[in-house]
């Protein structure tokens, strides 16, 4: 008597298959391209304060808005992710991120170069959370590595540009280089999502990677409210840490007589180490889980961050850069492994931008702190030691939910 089979899903719409892998590439290339909008005002930083005659923490408000605009646009574009798909908010935030640096462009103050970059903030933010987010949905067995590969894009970026805006700003100044930036990337973004990026996953991979949780909020013994409170609380504090050298190692090196190229390139080579430490936290998620992965990270940048308060030399500033960028590369999307580790994949695309935009409400505090502690003190060393401390309260919260799922798991 025939039988017959049950109908099998097609090979390129199976979860860590040849399509989906090509979809990395392709959402990398994006994620490297949109994430200027979060390294241009760093390095633009020293130019406009010098033009509009400013203190450094009022220069570094464009910063901060851009942070802002970057957190909501994040919560904004993974709800339309969850409903919609990824092409809708790749057009929006490329328009945005278009518009914002023509806006830059033209501004004739520094409030509104500032509010520009909000704009910019809020188109930038559909190449990070939410980009993960889709990405997750097409990998199970190499999900840590896939989503750690989509988040290294935005260091991509942070290699990429701040050499390219330094040396443009340089030679064409900074209003010129910015209506450059948004003419070309908000165009490149548009045309790749339109080739490469139409499609969003199928129910067969969405139900599948469901199916592959390891936990729910109520294996750590709390409510997913609670859970999603804490990884939001924990981000605000590795952030605040993150952002004292992400953001003012331009200026410090200016302060100390270096020159602002050279604080550009320790930038461009602290983002550079920061891929190879994404990647690497992406395998070591694959073999150990998101936690883990997250403790790891915020111990060793509270290492980096010492440091910098025990060295200022030339030569140790550049190595100090590459071990911070090493160190503190996996913390971020070690977030967003963990939301699909325990919600579902219904929710991500809202649960990651909601952590994400704690983690950049944190950045934009660290960043605007940070000089306010210089322009209070006339140096970076108190700024270095308030990193320390955000950073000790996210190792906390951390380790207390590694301790919870290791008990529970224990006593099972």
């Amino acid at each position: 008597m025939e039988t017959f089979a049950a109908p099998q899903p097609a090979k390129d719409i199976l979860p860590d298959s040849g399509r989906a892998w090509l979809r990395l590439v392709a959402t990398m290339l994006v994620s490297t391209i949109g994430g200027v909008g979060m390294w241009s005002v760093v390095v633009a930083l020293p130019a406009v304060q010098a033009e509009f005659a400013v203190p450094r923490a009022q220069a570094s408000l464009p910063f901060t808005l851009a942070m802002i605009g970057l957190a909501l646009g994040g919560v904004v574009m993974g709800r339309l992710l969850d409903s919609l798909g990824i092409l809708g908010p790749l057009i929006i935030g490329a328009l945005s991120l278009c518009i914002g640096y023509l806006g830059a462009a033209g501004a004739g103050s520094l409030f509104a170069f500032a509010l520009a970059h909000a704009l910019i903030g809020f188109g930038c933010s559909v190449t990070f959370g939410p980009l993960m987010a889709d990405i997750s949905n097409w990998f199970i067995r190499r999900r840590g590595l896939a989503v750690t590969l989509c988040s290294a894009g935005n260091y991509f970026a942070g290699t990429l540009w701040p050499p390219l805006v330094q040396h443009s700003i340089a030679h064409y100044g900074w209003r010129a280089t910015h209506a450059g930036i948004g003419l070309c990337c908000g165009l490149a973004m548009i045309l790749i999502s339109l080739a490469a990026l139409r499609r969003s996953a199928p129910a067969t991979l969405i139900n599948a990677t469901d199916q592959a949780r390891k936990g729910s909020p109520a294996t750590l013994g709390l409510s997913p409210a609670v859970l999603q409170t804490l990884l939001a609380l924990a981000s605000v504090c590795c952030c605040v840490a993150m952002s004292m050298p992400q953001v003012h190692i331009v200026a410090y090196c200016g302060d100390l007589g270096y020159g602002v190229a050279r604080g550009a390139d320790m930038l461009a080579l602290m983002m550079a180490f920061g891929i190879v430490g994404r990647i690497g936290s992406g395998f070591i998620a694959d073999r150990v889980g998101g936690l883990p992965t997250l403790m790891l990270g915020s111990a060793l940048q509270g290492v980096a961050l010492l440091l910098y308060l025990l060295y200022d030399g030339l030569v140790s500033l550049y190595v100090i850069s590459a071990v911070f960028g090493l160190f503190q590369g996996g913390i971020v999307p070690s977030y967003a492994i963990i939301v699909r580790e325990y919600f579902p994949a219904k929710e991500a695309g809202a649960r990651i931008g909601i952590i994400l935009m704690a983690s950049l409400f944190g950045m934009a505090l660290g960043g605007w702190m940070s000089g306010y502690i210089f322009d209070l003190t006339g140096s970076y060393r108190a700024a270095f030691f308030n990193g320390l401390g955000w950073n000790a309260v996210n190792g906390a919260i951390v380790l207390w939910l590694l301790f919870r799922s290791r008990s529970r798991v224990a006593y099972a």
